[in-house]
């Protein structure tokens, strides 16, 4: 399912990265989760999943008297989403900026920055082959 233009609230994004993670999921062991994290009543969790499910952002599925949840849409579209909201109202469209930004103020380790030369390197190949 791809979609775009993918805007979860906070509350909906701390449930998908535990579906993300932990798979199909009950909304017992979501609550459980998120209040490793926070404090959160089960109702309050069970009614943001309800709307989650409305807003396709999730199935649910009966097992008996149980309802089990699973993400319908995929981490890296909600990613992707994010960043690009991000760089068009922050940054005005200058993703480059970002990356400035972010190596700025966050320690890369050893293989993030590898990542991120080999990135660099392909993207230069790229450019050489227009």
């Amino acid at each position: 399912m791809a979609k775009t233009g993918i805007r979860p609230t906070e509350a909906e994004l701390d449930i998908l990265q535990i579906l993300w993670k932990h798979g199909p999921s009950t909304v017992k062991q979501v609550n459980e989760l998120i209040n490793e994290k926070r404090e959160s009543g089960y109702t309050t969790t069970l009614k943001i999943m309800q709307i989650m499910a409305e807003k396709n952002y999730c199935s649910r599925e009966m097992d008996g008297k149980t309802h089990i949840y699973s993400a319908l849409v995929k981490e890296h579209h909600v990613k992707k989403s994010a960043v690009k909201e991000l760089v068009d109202e922050v940054f005005e469209g200058a993703a480059m900026e970002l990356v400035i930004q972010t190596l700025g103020h966050y320690k890369a380790t050893d293989k993030e920055l590898k990542e991120l030369k080999h990135l660099i390197r392909e993207l230069e190949k790229t450019q050489q082959a227009k």
